[in-house]
């Protein structure tokens, strides 16, 4: 059977347009993300998968995949607020993709005194929701959930392990950088810690998370046994926005 050349070319275009479609999309609009940690449980699960938005904070080399070194700083930048939840590069290697809730601004001072978190000399409030809730941290570990309001009135969930009474140095972030936590306090790599990620530098911001749009947990079964979907699918959180 004779092969139109036509078609074929017809199809690498056709693909090659795709393509670029598609990393327009993803670079300068909206990218989807998967969860595969614990560190911001209860209110991202592992297995979540969540669209960011790439135009919240503007654009830098990190908006592109693989980074490529095509100009230094931000474009069309906007500050972010205390208490999103970002996608950002980790200073680790400038490629992984973390995510976390930003709890410091450039010139503010953090600190945990005795399990409480401290912005700028002032305790952040916190009030109690349960003392029974379980969480994942390699296993399941028994937590206290809080209501943590933070000083710009955003109200969020943490939780922390029994008998949290964590110290901490004083941190104060310096310009062109934020702070992050998890919201799992005491299952999180993040900033309180330089070898884990310490200030993240305003470049390396990827987009802010906006909503879930599918969740599963294959730890109970493959996707392909579909009798245990009700189980594994966790339709409740279809759609659901990120606070």
């Amino acid at each position: 059977m004779k092969i139109d050349r036509n078609i074929i070319i017809d199809n690498i275009k056709t693909i090659f347009y795709a393509l670029i479609i598609a990393i327009i999309i993803r670079s300068l609009f909206i990218q989807p993300f998967y969860i595969p940690s614990s560190s911001m449980e209860p209110n991202l699960l592992i297995g979540d998968r969540l669209f960011v938005t790439k135009y919240s904070y503007g654009y830098s080399k990190h908006s592109f995949p693989f980074s490529p070194p095509i100009f230094n700083g931000r474009l069309f930048s906007n500050k972010p607020k205390m208490g999103d939840v970002v996608v950002f590069k980790t200073t680790r290697d400038n490629r992984t993709d973390f995510i976390k809730r930003l709890i410091g601004l450039p010139g503010d001072s953090i600190q945990f005194i005795n399990g409480d978190l401290y912005i700028n000399n002032n305790q952040v409030p916190k009030s109690i929701i349960s003392k029974t809730d379980v969480i994942y941290c390699g296993s399941q570990i028994e937590v206290d959930t809080f209501n943590e309001k933070l000083p710009n009135g955003i109200n969020h969930t943490t939780v922390y392990s029994k008998n949290n009474s964590e110290d901490t140095d004083l941190f104060v972030i310096p310009k062109k950088h934020y702070f992050f936590l998890g919201d799992n306090r005491d299952c999180s790599a993040d900033s309180r810690k330089l070898a884990d990620l310490g200030y993240v530098p305003e470049q390396n911001l990827v987009g802010k998370a906006q909503f879930i749009f599918f969740s599963s947990d294959f730890r109970i079964g493959s996707i392909f046994s579909f009798w245990k979907w009700h189980k594994t699918i966790r339709f409740d959180r279809f759609f659901k926005r990120i606070n």
